[in-house]
């Protein structure tokens, strides 16, 4: 495990929430804000013995745990960990990027809710994650989801230098027309990124237009600027 946040409030709607971090992702994206958990190392930092013992001591204190990353869905223990997340009482939630399809569905009749990190249209994906035919993945855990019935949120993080106003409505058009009801879009923040060349922002970026037009398509529409 790379690390555990024992109380939150914003990783999963509703519920407070632990968030239990995976190290390691296979996808290299330049505005990443865990870059120390791309690399899984030969060592954990924090043993699971650990860190379900936390969670034993919250047991009533917190509604929910929630294993982020990273991307955990490249853990082979993760099934195993969610199930014993859930004989303590919890509910389980995943954030992931989908780079795992196949491991994804195995753990999605263990989930309550999965959000799920769709990073432009699928023309434009390995641009982003650096990593050639990733937009395969990613598209066939997007309809995992969908076909599962698991409560979900669709979430893109945006960058001026990344996502033109028009791709970003391109995606937005996409996911919709595939069945997407809850969409967020998260503008870039500087925490954590490692890339010079992506710590420029842009001052009303996407602007107000744009953004009427891609709530309009889904049931609900956040928007997050921090």
């Amino acid at each position: 495990m790379g690390g555990v946040t024992p109380f939150s409030a914003t990783d999963y709607p509703g519920k407070l929430a632990a968030v239990v971090f995976v190290q390691g992702c296979p996808w290299r994206c330049g505005y990443c804000h865990n870059p120390h958990l791309q690399t899984r190392t030969g060592t954990s930092p924090l043993a699971w013995t650990q860190v379900i013992a936390r969670l034993k001591r919250r047991v009533g204190l917190i509604d929910a745990v929630v294993f982020s990353g990273g991307e955990p869905t490249m853990d082979p223990a993760l099934e195993d960990a969610m199930r014993e997340v859930r004989a303590l009482g919890f509910g389980v939630g995943l954030h992931t990027a989908g780079a795992y399809p196949r491991r994804l569905a195995e753990v999605l009749p263990l989930l309550d809710w999965v959000g799920i990190d769709l990073k432009a249209s699928w023309q434009g994906y390995d641009s982003i994650t650096r990593i050639s035919d990733s937009a395969r993945h990613a598209r066939a855990s997007a309809e995992a989801v969908l076909a599962s019935g698991v409560a979900h949120e669709f979430r893109t993080t945006v960058h001026p230098g990344l996502h033109s106003e028009p791709d970003i409505l391109a995606l937005a058009q996409t996911l919709s027309a595939m069945g997407v009801r809850h969409y967020a879009v998260q503008v870039f923040r500087r925490t954590g990124c490692m890339d010079e060349s992506l710590q420029a922002a842009s001052a009303g970026y996407p602007g107000a237009d744009l953004l009427a037009r891609v709530s309009a398509l889904f049931e609900t529409f956040t928007l997050r600027r921090e």
